[in-house]
């Protein structure tokens, strides 16, 4: 017969951030134990609220299923005495296993035989299996926790009571001083406990008690509650999914409401107001069908309608003083310069073992001049990128940033309006911080892209420098997001950098202008290289790339990230041809031999020395490949080398590479030499797999 249980672990309430993850988690965990304890089931539904989580498993198989194994003990020499009687390894291995010696039999085993018993093992009733669930549930991890009385258990938040429900019995277990039992509870001030008879009844008993247990069905109350407040009023709003989860999170039965504020907070920037109703008060913000924001919000009391008129009035009150605030911020930080605030930030830390915010812009100025040429930008591009790089941390030492932290670089972008400075220097202000996450947006002008490379560059290059580097899942300063952040961008724009190998050209263009860091910035140079192809590493395995393919793009002196990442693409979308194998065996064959040689790339070939056809054919086709290649993509240049695999293979069928002839044998070698480095634009073709 399948069986339903119904585990609910319930506990003060979670920040809304962790009941997603933690339901899931507990999910997995759940259903990795009953499968380590051979339990079948059918399904698991999930159930989370801010005081909860439960799963309603279906399906449960009535126990364990028997095992009947051979069991291998030590060899019969161990298991017996000189005087053939049973030795203690004998013994022990027969106590070990629960069966008696008179079981043992011997089994040979490659000429050596070997004590062998018959091993039964019962299956366990589920019931007892489901007994083991309090280490599955304390073993939970959370990004904070807490201890509470005397406990030395951390949870995510004091466990209050459980749920334990074999179809309609109590599985018995405890967790510290919290046993299991069939009672539940509603909601906090609305409803009361409850008795549940079997397991089936959690869903609907909750409801009767005002509780919405399916976050799914919740979310949708909630969307369908404000989207009618919003057609009654024919507003416009954007349903923000993150926001939208966090509010969901919060609540366990959810009523929406409107509510407003006075039209002269509207002078204000919309991304003030937004971050004012949405970052801080879980509000949703509201526009007219122009796209113009409105003096109205939408929240979700964790409730019922009774008395909502008190809290739409309670939660106007809490908004005004943001609000209040914003605006006097917003009008007294128009009465600074933005050089007064850019003097400001000389005693601003970037870092106390590194520099000032200053210093910092400073560098940052530098790299993207540096960036900005190799990129052909035309002269006033490069003014206005280095005007946006000597300022675009201005807005952190602005009264505004310091109380909405979140509106950094978006100050920056309104104030440099204001104060007149050109949109493309506004707009990369702004922008130097994308992509925020490591799936972000990314930035959309030309000069922002280059500033938030030039930005996240010095952040790495003075981390490293200082000795500051990630490792493991420390990493304080979102270095590997920021390095995530500089290959999408140059994957964006198709920009060929010789980022690996900036530094000396940084070091003397900082000599140049009089800058000198208290820090080398060549110092660590192998590990920035390795840390960034780590991260060229990781948008591979976004492109779902097979691992040999990344490792073989990867594995490369090229210093440019974009043909790294061309590398990688070109060999995936041609994984599959028909030519394919032959190509990379030849050019595989090419690369052992020139590897293990002594000759090198740039050593001359004297045609002179061919001896047959094949050596001419294959230096004109290698060296129109090589004349070309400046001029082709990584794609072109890796279809071209495949090209070459019957000229590759005649050659070596005419031709003995280690002649006897010193000269020769230096000359094959060069020209394979040659052919190896071109081959090399695409990585180290060895580490592919062809079959």
């Amino acid at each position: 017969m399948a069986n339903t249980y119904l585990l609910e672990v319930g506990v003060e309430e979670m920040p809304a951030h962790v009941v997603t993850p933690s339901i899931k988690q507990l999910h997995k965990r759940v259903a990795d134990y009953l499968k380590e304890e051979r339990i079948s089931f059918e399904d698991i539904k999930e159930y989370a609220t801010p005081r909860r989580m439960a799963l309603l498993i279906s399906g449960l198989d009535e126990k364990q299923p028997d095992i009947d194994e051979s069991v291998k003990g030590p060899a019969k020499k161990i298991a017996l005495d000189d005087e053939g009687n049973w030795s203690k390894a004998a013994m022990g291995f027969c106590r070990g296993q629960g069966v008696d010696v008179d079981d043992i039999e011997f089994k040979d085993i490659k000429g050596v035989e070997y004590v062998f018993v018959q091993k039964h093992i019962a299956g366990k009733p589920v019931s007892e299996v489901l007994q083991g669930l309090p280490d599955v549930i304390t073993g939970m991890n959370f990004p904070t926790l807490m201890k509470w009385g005397y406990n030395n258990l951390q949870f995510i938040r004091p466990i209050r009571w459980i749920v334990s429900l074999l179809n309609d019995q109590v599985v018995p277990f405890s967790i510290l001083e919290v046993e299991t039992g069939r009672t539940t509870r509603g909601h906090r001030f609305l409803g009361k406990e409850i008795e549940l008879k079997q397991a089936t009844d959690y869903e609907a008993a909750l409801e009767s008690e005002f509780v919405i247990a399916d976050q799914a069905k919740r979310k949708q109350v909630i969307t369908d509650q404000i989207n009618a407040i919003v057609k009654e009023h024919d507003w416009v709003i954007d349903m923000d999914p993150e926001l939208l989860e966090e509010v969901n999170n919060l609540v366990e039965w959810p009523t929406a409401f409107a509510g407003s504020f006075d039209e002269k907070y509207l002078v204000l920037p919309d991304e003030v107001l937004i971050t004012s109703m949405k970052d801080n008060q879980r509000f949703f913000y509201l526009r007219d069908h122009q796209g113009k924001l409105l003096p109205y919000f939408i929240s979700v009391r964790n409730g019922n309608k009774e008395y909502l008129d008190n809290v739409i009035k309670g939660n106007e009150r809490v908004l005004v003083p943001r609000l209040e605030d914003a605006k006097f911020f917003y009008e007294e930080d128009q009465n600074i310069t933005i050089d007064a605030y850019v003097e400001r930030l000389k005693r601003v830390a970037f870092h106390d073992k590194i520099s000032s915010m200053y210093d910092k812009m400073e560098r940052t100025a530098k790299i993207a001049q540096v960036l900005g040429k190799r990129l052909g930008l035309t002269d006033e591009e490069l003014a206005d990128l280095d005007r946006a790089a000597h300022i675009y941390k201005f807005d952190l030492t602005t009264q505004m940033v310091g109380e909405f932290s979140e509106l950094q670089g978006i100050m920056g972008e309104i104030y440099a309006n204001i104060f007149g400075e050109k949109k493309d220097v506004a707009d990369a202000i702004r922008e130097h911080y994308m992509p925020i996450s490591a799936e972000g947006e990314l930035p959309q002008t030309k000069l922002g892209a280059v500033l938030s490379i030039a930005d996240k560059l010095d952040s790495i290059l003075s981390f490293f420098a200082v000795g500051m580097i990630p490792s493991g899942s420390n990493d304080p300063y979102a270095l590997r997001r920021q390095a995530f952040g500089i290959v999408r961008i140059i994957k964006d724009n198709g920009w060929h950098l010789p980022m690996l190998s900036l530094q000396p050209v940084i070091i003397k263009a900082f000599a140049e202008s009089g800058i000198k860091p208290n820090f080398d910035i060549n110092t660590n140079a192998s590990e920035v290289r390795a840390f960034f192809l780590d991260r060229i590493k990781q948008v591979f395995n976004t492109m779902k790339l097979r691992h040999d393919i990344i490792d073989a793009a990867t594995n490369t002196k090229i210093d440019d990230i974009a043909a790294i990442l061309e590398a990688g693409q070109t060999i995936d979308e041609h994984k599959d041809d028909a030519d394919f194998k032959d190509g990379i065996e030849a050019l595989t064959r090419v690369l052992r031999i020139a590897d293990k040689g002594e000759a090198k790339p740039g050593n001359e070939v004297d045609p002179a020395l061919f001896q047959n056809p094949s050596e001419q054919k294959l230096y004109d086709a290698v060296n129109d490949v090589k004349a070309k290649a400046a001029d082709r993509t990584v794609a072109e240049n890796f279809a071209a080398m495949r090209e070459l695999s019957g000229v590759i293979s005649d050659y070596f069928d005419e031709n003995m590479i280690m002649d006897k002839d010193e000269k020769i044998k230096n000359n094959r070698l060069s020209q394979l030499a040659i052919l190896a480095d071109l081959a090399k634009i695409m990585g180290n073709l060895n580490d592919l797999i062809v079959k």
